[in-house]
């Protein structure tokens, strides 16, 4: 069965720096207040929000900062098996 992706990496991560955008703009954080808050270069932030690039590091403070951590740290936590063969994998 063939697997159809329909974003690209680098859609994804905008679309992540976007949310985190919305979301600073909603709580009316400025940029230079929310590098105060996460102890992440404005620069950092800047360069996030124009082209997603961003260390996982300084997106896990940001997301501390913004009080949703729980999303980054729950990412990979509760995916589906595809297969038996997979949950055959997990209990080696």
């Amino acid at each position: 069965m063939q697997k159809y992706i329909w974003e690209t990496p680098e859609e994804i991560t905008m679309i992540v720096s976007n949310h985190t955008k919305k979301l600073r703009k909603r709580l009316k954080i400025s940029r230079r207040k929310l590098s105060e808050m996460s102890g992440v270069s404005y620069g950092s932030i800047k360069r996030f929000e124009e082209t997603g690039n961003i260390s996982l590091l300084s997106l896990t403070k940001i997301a501390m900062a913004l009080d949703v951590s729980w999303d980054i740290k729950n990412i990979f936590a509760e995916v589906p098996y595809k297969s038996i063969q997979e949950v055959m994998n997990e209990q080696k």
